[in-house]
């Protein structure tokens, strides 16, 4: 797992002041890494409710010891003397020496754990009352409650992943699609990293070249030239770019589209609804203004994730109620990703009202669906004439929602509108707005170096720009991330992750 750091360090026996090495993520520990990052922890890692299996997990100096005291295996081993990475069945104990429950436990030797320390595991019946009972015998063999996402964060500190990789575990635990699990999933593989390792390496060849003839005058080193350093700058400029270009794919996948569904009383929103959520979520009736609030919905949608908004129909009404519903109608018009604006294809002759499709034109992307098409086969091919000036819609689609495929073309137009992306973009979208900050900034850094280069600027105007452009990265991936930021990732973490 490449990184960098800045440090002095050696190259063929020689000390280099000011060079920037690659070297393996692991080989090093985190700066931020404190002394009470290597005590004793213990957690319950499978929630607080009945389940048919438990765990309680253990990390830090003196595990095995304690795991000794709370844990007799039937072979009669030792438990630190037990192989590493293999289940081994026993009695769990409390602090008095009763037995608690009979069960499974697995030593992790420190090199090889998850967190890069001596860990265990205890995997016992699911009951609340069994796990409260094992982690306070835990505690009294020396352990502390573990903080939320303390597992992970020590795997982070001990160079076990990267922060991209670290952002990766929550994003697995939070994920609502497949598709979401399956980027969330290559991310913590190193997908992302690998992304970066191009721009970290272009960018180190130039700053390291730099200072060895810097520090160096005596020795017969080669000039960088300039074209060597535009040639280096590029690359990094035009694979940064690509993955900023990630940011709004990634955004919809671990989000979801927020998706607003408007159109006069009585057209067909609500029955879309629910026809999407696959159940009567929305109330539907034949009377104009059932649909009072905004009412909210989260469907997969052909792998697209939709924060699915029925709101009230738009029009003007003398009723109070109404009115407020109608206010918030537009308001969530305004802040969607995407407008699902719906038109009543029951009705000759068809029409919708131009202010919502005005409103519904605004957004990133809308889309005009005329409903009820089995009342009326005719919407199928009929030509709608737009209003002057206003913005084409992404699709013009037909759909009911009581017939088998009467929902198709409307899904595949909500596909187009958000491409899942080529299956090898797995793991390098850029999910967050941390995430996608670094990049940018790393970006913008690189293209002042370019531009300081065209320019004509000495070298060390342009080497300022590269440090910092592998400044952000670093930031990015959590090798020169300040402790705050670190902190902020963690704490959406769970307890006992």
């Amino acid at each position: 797992m490449a990184v960098f750091f800045s440090a002095r360090g050696k190259e063929n026996g020689d000390s280099i002041p000011h060079g920037i090495t690659m070297l393996s993520h692991a080989a090093k520990r985190h700066p931020l890494k404190g002394a009470s990052m290597s005590d004793l922890i213990a957690a319950i890692a499978t929630g607080s409710i009945a389940t048919a299996i438990g765990i309680v997990r253990v990390s830090g100096d003196g595990c095995f010891a304690a795991c000794d005291r709370v844990f007799r295996p039937r072979n009669g081993v030792p438990f630190a003397q037990q192989p590493s990475h293999k289940m081994v069945f026993g009695e769990m104990l409390d602090g008095s020496g009763a037995v608690i429950d009979q069960g499974l436990a697995v030593r992790f030797g420190g090199g090889h754990s998850y967190t890069g320390e001596d860990s265990a595991e205890f995997h016992c019946h699911g009951s609340p009352v069994v796990l409260h009972t094992l982690l306070p015998a835990l505690f009294a063999a020396g352990a502390r409650q573990a903080q939320a996402g303390e597992f992970t964060k020590r795997a982070f500190l001990n160079g076990k992943m990267d922060l991209t990789e670290a952002e990766a575990v929550i994003d697995l635990i939070d994920a609502q699609s497949a598709a979401a699990a399956k980027n969330a999933a290559a991310q913590l593989d190193g997908g992302l990293r690998r992304r970066l390792e191009p721009v970290q390496e272009a960018l180190i060849d130039i700053t390291s070249r730099f200072y060895a003839v810097v520090d160096y005058p005596d020795e017969d080193i080669e000039d960088i030239q300039p074209q060597q350093i535009r040639s280096s700058l590029q690359i990094a400029a035009d694979t940064l770019s690509a993955l900023l270009d990630t940011a709004q794919r990634g955004r919809v996948l671990k989000n979801g589209v927020r998706t607003a569904i408007v159109g006069l009383p009585n057209a067909g929103k609500s029955s879309l609804l629910n026809a999407l959520a696959g159940y009567d979520r929305a109330i539907v009736t034949d009377i104009p203004g059932t649909t009072r609030d905004t009412v909210e919905e989260t469907v997969t949608c052909g792998g697209t994730l939709l924060r699915l908004i029925d709101t009230a129909g738009i029009r003007d009404t003398a009723d109070a109620v109404e009115q407020l519903g109608v206010e918030r109608s537009r308001k969530a018009a305004e802040t969607a990703d995407l407008v699902i604006a719906v038109a009543d294809g029951s009705k000759t002759p068809m029409t919708v009202d131009e202010d919502i499709l005005a409103l519904a034109a605004k957004a990133p992307h809308w889309i005009l669906a005329v409903s009820k098409d089995d009342l009326n086969p005719a919407v199928k091919t009929a030509v709608w004439q737009l209003p002057k000036g206003l913005r084409e819609p992404d699709a013009l689609v037909s759909f009911n929602s009581v017939a088998p495929g009467g929902l198709d073309a409307l899904v595949d137009a909500i596909q187009d509108c958000f491409p899942a992306g080529a299956p090898a973009e797995a793991g390098s979208l850029l999910t967050n707005a941390r995430q996608e900050s670094a990049v940018r900034r790393s970006l913008e850094a690189v293209r002042r170096a370019l531009s300081a280069l065209d320019s004509g600027l000495t070298p060390d105007a342009v080497l300022t720009d590269a440090e910092e452009a592998l400044e952000s990265i670093g930031e990015l991936t959590g090798r020169t991330a300040k402790e705050e930021i670190v902190g902020a990732v963690f704490s959406r973490f769970c307890v006992g992750k």
